[in-house]
């Protein structure tokens, strides 16, 4: 287990230091969906605050869309969280009931989503967090790009820093330099997959990001590899601050024309 989940450990060190995410003094709020992701990042940066050398604090934070009109059952994380003293918050919400009964959304994903970072920026400021961790990982990131390129005609993705003007609040993301194979095998050997809650969201299994994640994994059954050229065209052309310093200087130095 130790391994895996070093490696993991190493892939969000080097992502917050080749973003700059995190800084001394910062309060950050961890989303926990209860996912894989979210509970990795949960405990990367538990971890790390030992040795990073960077002093810094978090707060655990889970929206609870409360589908079927039921509060969804978080004891696994919340045990997680009293083990190791981290400070955890559950948020009862309505979303669930608006986005599939009041509004009746064709496409309940995006509403979904945009619902759940309004709780979890607004709840950010309840807490006095001046940064919100999220657990997007590598294959999210290019999924996104790929999403946004073939269903929208353009070049973009999230990015893995980005800063919300009105609430005065960071999101930052450090897991993503760490490829989603190499969380999943984490996972499971740190146990995590036990406590795992999963969604019983109605469109589970059915929304554009598997559609892409069934498209890239065929892809790379034909063509191993194809994920991560993807992800290194994003950085190498800077798209929404993917270069990060790495790649910034390799751009920099590549680009030097000579006469």
């Amino acid at each position: 287990m130790r391994g895996t989940f070093q490696r993991i450990l190493g892939y969000t060190r080097k992502a917050i230091e080749e973003y700059d995410m995190i800084q001394n003094g910062d309060r950050i709020e961890v989303g926990i969906s209860g996912g894989k992701d979210s509970l990795m990042l949960l405990l990367c940066l538990y971890e790390l605050k030992r040795f990073i050398g960077i002093d810094y604090e978090i707060a655990a934070v889970t929206i609870d869309p409360q589908f079927n009109g039921k509060a969804g059952d978080y004891s696994a994380v919340r045990k997680i969280c009293e083990e190791r003293g981290i400070e955890y918050h559950i948020i009862p919400t309505d979303i669930a009931e608006v986005v599939f009964e009041v509004k009746h959304e064709p496409n309940p994903c995006s509403l979904c989503a945009k619902m759940r970072r309004g709780a979890l920026h607004g709840t950010a400021n309840r807490l006095g967090c001046n940064k919100l961790a999220l657990g997007h990982n590598l294959n999210d990131a290019v999924e996104t790009f790929m999403i946004n390129l073939t269903r929208e005609g353009r070049v973009g993705c999230f990015a893995p820093v980005s800063y919300i003007t009105r609430r005065k609040l960071s999101v930052i993301r450090p897991l993503v330099l760490a490829p989603e194979k190499e969380i999943i095998q984490a996972a499971e050997r740190a146990g995590l997959t036990d406590n795992i809650v999963i969604s019983p969201c109605p469109e589970n299994g059915h929304t554009a990001r598997q559609e892409m994640k069934d498209l890239l994994a065929d892809l790379e059954k034909k063509d191993r590899g194809v994920t991560m050229r993807i992800f290194g065209a994003m950085r190498r052309c800077k798209v929404d601050g993917w270069a990060g310093k790495e790649f910034a200087d390799y751009v920099a130095k590549t680009s030097v024309i000579s006469y």
